[in-house]
């Protein structure tokens, strides 16, 4: 699925990487849409590092472990590091969006981001879950930057987790979240951003959900 050129580049890309990452690959027997092209991008990857190693499940036959990992749909990848983060992918990590894998992998092996210092102490101070939701498309320039900043926020805070989801492959969440169009950030299924907003934008959202009065 690669060719030489590419690996290349990701080989440098993969210099970035300090620890151990773990990719956790969910699919079934009887292939789902783009499931068969996920795993094999998630094994050509895994095969251009030894830091970088592969599970794959059966989304039915391994429930248990879908359900630990609080994986609802498929294809689905977990990137996780020293611990699970949240970082999760819904939908093929093509197009556009395999640059922000790519980073992912980096930034989950690290186990730190470069968020803000304003950023990083009022994250530490949110005390309930918070969920975001990045639907993109494989065609959107602007959609990686949008998933990074939210997987950021995942490595970030314990009590945030992330998922990059692609619009094409699940189209009823295209129409549950009105997408018009993407980027768009759904945060705690209640308040959305539209377009690749920056991080003072996104924290607001954040801390918005976090302290909502039930």
């Amino acid at each position: 699925m690669l060719q030489e050129k590419e690996k290349k580049l990701i080989t440098e890309v993969f210099k970035g990487l300090k620890n151990p990452v773990k990719l956790v690959n969910f699919t079934q027997e009887v292939e789902c849409q783009f499931c068969k092209e996920t795993r094999g991008l998630l094994a050509e990857l895994a095969g251009l590092s030894d830091l970088i190693s592969l599970e794959v499940y059966d989304f039915q036959s391994d429930k248990q472990k879908a359900d630990a990992y609080g994986v609802d749909k498929i294809p689905a990848t977990v990137v996780q590091g020293k611990k699970d983060y949240g970082v999760r992918y819904y939908g093929f990590p093509g197009g556009y969006e395999f640059a922000a894998l790519l980073a992912d992998l980096v930034n989950v092996s690290v186990g730190q981001t470069d968020l803000k210092p304003q950023t990083q102490e009022a994250l530490s101070k949110i005390e309930k879950p918070v969920h975001l939701q990045v639907l993109v498309s494989p065609t959107c320039p602007y959609c990686p930057g949008a998933v990074i900043l939210a997987h950021k926020f995942a490595i970030q805070s314990d009590l945030i987790s992330a998922d990059m989801v692609e619009t094409s492959e699940f189209p009823h969440l295209v129409q549950k979240y009105q997408v018009m169009g993407v980027p768009k950030t759904v945060v705690n299924e209640e308040f959305s951003l539209l377009g690749a907003v920056p991080e003072e934008k996104l924290l607001g959202e954040i801390t918005k959900a976090a302290h909502k009065v039930v």
